[in-house]
């Protein structure tokens, strides 16, 4: 995206950075912007942080993300540049750019929310599957969170999400944004995730393997991985001996890395690329039970040309045909049952037909192009 921009805007990238190991990317994003502030952000501070600021009708969230650093970062580069378009990537960046001193000094700029998908909703789902007392503190940050989402959409030129379907839900919620929200789907780099590409077999033996990817830290991917590994995997081995679930993706926590005691469950940590553990496996699930907007790792699945099965919520967006172009199993017993479907020597020819879709409706060129008319109600300059 840094690269489509930069063809004809100055690019000023401001981030927070959760992860000291994505420190090492910093370097070579200032390589392609004409700024880069990014400051390191602990987890236990951001909550604390959170906490400390909670008020009547005010969501956790844009404070989790609030580091006192970017702000100030921020604030100075809004003092020296009169900006064209100021693009917020996600609702919890909202508060750095959205107060009324900015946007007093900020008064030519086109102001751009990418909210991805609708963080609100997502607490709900959360609430809805907690239990007692877990499920208010969720149900609280759902409400006021909307409010917010709500509030910092209506206060910008547009707001993207990532489906039709995300960005439907939305206005669902709030009317009247109608005409200010619209779709911008993600794309998949299909050089760098292609069927053509060679690696080398990370796995051990040969034996039929499931892959599912993604940081581990994020709960919907943990409760996935939990409820595939406990209740899927189990049925699958009494039918399938010798069949494997490798969880790939960086921070499991304790409860995700003690799923490696069952019988066939793998739990890698943090891997220097996920694409041989793609490559290699048999079949990519992705048996997401919470899930908000498009799911990368089918987009990726599908780009590799390997068949994907995923629940109704991971396909939920992606513009492709269930039955050919991937699988859809809802629940563990149509999951057991699609993916011996696979084993078994079904659906030969779906790893082409999700590279051939993807191809034709995910490729960054054409999504990207797709965003430019948004952006063009400003001339051409600097983004923020």
């Amino acid at each position: 995206m840094i690269n489509h921009l930069r063809a004809k805007y100055d690019v000023y990238l401001g981030c927070v950075v959760d992860d000291p190991a994505d420190m090492a990317h910093v370097e070579h994003v200032g390589s392609v912007c004409a700024a880069v502030g990014a400051y390191h952000t602990q987890r236990r501070q951001q909550l604390l942080r959170a906490v400390l600021h909670v008020r009547p009708g005010r969501p956790l969230m844009p404070d989790f993300y609030h580091s006192p650093d970017l702000q100030r970062w921020v604030d100075l580069q809004c003092e020296r540049h009169s900006f064209d378009v100021i693009y917020i990537y996600s609702v919890a960046m909202g508060r750095y750019v959205l107060d009324r001193r900015l946007r007093g000094v900020q008064t030519g700029a086109r102001f751009i929310l990418d909210a991805q998908d609708i963080d609100s909703a997502k607490w709900a789902e959360y609430a809805e599957k907690s239990e007692f007392p877990k499920n208010l503190f969720w149900a609280r940050e759902a409400r006021t969170l909307l409010a917010y989402e709500r509030h910092a959409a209506a206060a910008c030129a547009q707001t993207f999400f990532v489906s039709q379907p995300e960005a439907a839900a939305f206005l669902k919620m709030a009317p009247e944004l109608k005409g200010l929200v619209c779709a911008v789907e993600c794309g998949v780099d299909l050089k760098k995730f292609a069927p053509d590409q060679v690696f080398l077999s990370p796995y051990r033996d040969v034996v039929r393997r499931l892959v599912f990817t993604g940081n581990m830290d994020y709960w919907p991917n943990a409760d996935a991985a939990i409820w595939f590994a406990r209740e899927v995997m189990p049925d699958l081995r009494a039918i399938h001996e010798g069949i494997e679930f490798w969880v790939v993706g960086a921070n499991p926590g304790e409860e995700v890395k003690s799923l490696g005691d069952l019988p066939g469950v793998f739990i890698t940590g943090r891997v220097e690329d996920v694409r041989p553990y793609v490559m290699h496996a048999d079949i990519v699930v992705c048996p997401l039970r919470i899930a908000r907007g498009i799911q990368n790792k089918v987009l990726e699945g599908m780009a590799m040309g390997k068949i994907v099965i995923a629940s109704p919520q991971a396909f939920e967006g992606v513009r492709a045909i269930a039955g050919r172009d991937l699988l859809v199993a809802d629940g563990a017993e149509a999951l057991v049952a699609a993916i011996g479907a696979v084993i078994e020597g079904g659906s030969p020819d779906m790893g082409q037909a999700a590279r051939t879709v993807m191809e034709n409706n995910y490729a960054w060129e054409s999504v990207l192009g797709a965003m430019d008319r948004y952006l063009e109600g400003a001339p051409k300059g600097a983004i923020g």
